[in-house]
């Protein structure tokens, strides 16, 4: 299969492009390669891939926002199907830089709706967030709930995105699955999230900030049963059969949790490194920030159901992984 990647140079682009290329697919990949975090990082990943794919690897560095460059790169490549991860990231950042996130989120969405639906893409699989559930206090959330109250522009944008492809797949019958990540970690990760800057601090006696007073929970999901969940998405495009799908769309077009289904306190966590990296965090309690929840909990029911997805590491498991490439790749 040939595959269409963006923000390939990404945690979980680069990741998806590793495990793609590893069963033969052929990837082309595209990213920007912004300086949101550390480059080299990204730059790093890239080099990767390309010593894995060979010539089943191409990489375009460009701006999938900007239409004329997107269309113009993906002249001569052939691709059956798509999947859409890139994205300005990050609830913070989109308080203090919210023209980033139209941008990148809302028109570079658009414009890969728009090459998949000329190009006749047999199904798009997109990059949505847990953050869509915004203030909701149904626990586990549910691709069956409302989600009317984002608390952050990020989580709006995300939401616009998934309206945006349910008008696709209504007008134009473009197979299109979104699927609701719930804090990805894992080797390679992003060094702007908690568990990449608790681990830095901790090994350099830093002290490290915890939010609302340790008082917060996440579901966090190891990169491994991200993968895991995204690829059988990709295989299994939505038919278009008039059949209600899950997220409640009757066109081609579904939506799904990815999360471990299990929501883990925060210092918990912070045990777990404390205990790998054999030293104690000094912990500076805080408040909550701004467009931040208390409490993610992922309902899997629905894309265990449809594609049979069973994530299997714990963060007992996982965080040790983290810890352990961290090492490696800083040198330590």
């Amino acid at each position: 299969m040939r595959v269409l990647v963006t923000g390939v140079a990404g945690f979980i682009g680069y990741s998806l492009a590793t495990q793609l290329l590893a069963r033969g697919d052929t990837v082309i990949g595209i990213d920007i390669v912004n300086d949101y975090y550390d480059v080299r990082l990204k730059e790093a990943r890239l080099a990767r891939l390309v010593d894995q794919g060979g010539d089943r690897f191409r990489f375009h560095r460009i701006d999938f926002a900007d239409y004329p460059a997107l269309t113009a790169a993906l002249a001569d490549e052939k691709f059956e199907r798509i999947i859409h991860l890139g994205a300005q990231a990050g609830v913070r950042y989109s308080i203090e830089n919210p023209h980033a996130y139209v941008t990148a989120n809302l028109v570079g969405h658009l414009n890969l709706l728009e090459v998949g639906r000329h190009r006749g893409a047999e199904h798009m699989v997109y990059a949505s967030s847990s953050s869509v559930y915004g203030g909701n206090t149904k626990l586990p959330f549910s691709v069956e709930d409302r989600v009317d109250h984002p608390m952050s522009l990020y989580a709006a944008t995300k939401k616009a995105d998934e309206l945006m492809s349910e008008t696709y797949a209504h007008l134009y019958r473009l197979p299109l699955t979104g699927l609701r990540f719930f804090t990805v970690y894992g080797p390679w990760g992003r060094p702007d999230m908690m568990m990449w800057l608790f681990t830095k601090a901790i090994t350099e006696g830093k002290p490290i900030q915890v939010f609302n007073h340790g008082d917060m929970y996440r579901d966090f999901t190891f990169i491994d049963d991200i993968i895991a969940g995204v690829i059988a998405s990709l295989d299994n495009p939505p038919p278009d059969d008039g059949a209600v799908k899950a997220g409640g769309s009757v066109k081609p077009h579904r939506l799904y949790n990815i999360g471990n289904h299990k929501s883990e306190h925060l210092l918990k966590v912070i045990d777990i490194l404390e205990a790998e990296l054999g030293r104690k965090a000094e912990r500076i309690m805080m408040d909550m920030q701004p467009g931040d929840v208390r409490q993610s909990f992922a309902d899997i029911d629905a894309i265990a159901g449809d594609l049979g997805y069973r994530p299997t590491t714990s963060i007992d498991v996982g965080v040790p992984k983290f810890v352990e490439w961290y090492r490696a790749y800083n040198g330590g």
